[in-house]
């Protein structure tokens, strides 16, 4: 796969509609040509104290940022045409999902592939298929994991390698 995008979602809670950033990598010819990362109000906007302490995100941070649709509006044009590379392709597919859903908003079936899923097959030796053993194996340190654009690239850096 040489064109795609890589994407990665934050929640506030439990809630897959409560995302609370996105971080996407653009891949053109199999290299990154493109980025975006945004904060996102979630909704339900309140914050579970133990996805807080995954991401680090919280009220404050988010309060004043824009709502999911006016988001996507920025995030639609960048991937117009692409499929979608996640990490773990149930979880943020689901957020995808649910957000469209929640904002009544029409979900154009986007195409996903999971990084996380053919890792087993390419790296079964690996001790677990985290976004961070995987990214390594592939010759990429992440650093800031769980920051919605760091692991967005990390998910890039990896697709490239095995997809």
């Amino acid at each position: 796969m040489r064109n795609f995008a890589a994407i990665d979602f934050e929640t506030a809670n439990y809630s897959r509609s409560s995302v609370c950033s996105v971080g996407i990598v653009i891949v053109r010819d199999s290299e990154i040509v493109d980025n975006f990362y945004s904060l996102i109000r979630p909704l339900p906007n309140y914050y579970n104290y133990r996805c807080t302490q995954v991401h680090g995100l919280t009220n404050k941070d988010t309060d004043a940022a824009p709502c999911f649709p006016d988001v996507w509006k920025e995030v639609e044009p960048l991937i117009e045409g692409l499929p979608l590379v996640a990490h773990n392709r149930p979880f943020d597919e689901g957020c995808l999902k649910a957000v469209f859903k929640a904002y009544q908003m029409h979900y154009p079936d986007y195409p996903f592939y999971d990084t996380l899923c053919v890792s087993r097959r390419v790296f079964p030796h690996l001790a677990n298929h985290q976004l961070h053993t995987v990214a390594a194996a592939c010759g990429y340190q992440l650093e800031n994991h769980h920051h919605a654009l760091a692991d967005a690239e990390a998910c890039a850096w990896i697709a490239r390698e095995i997809l």
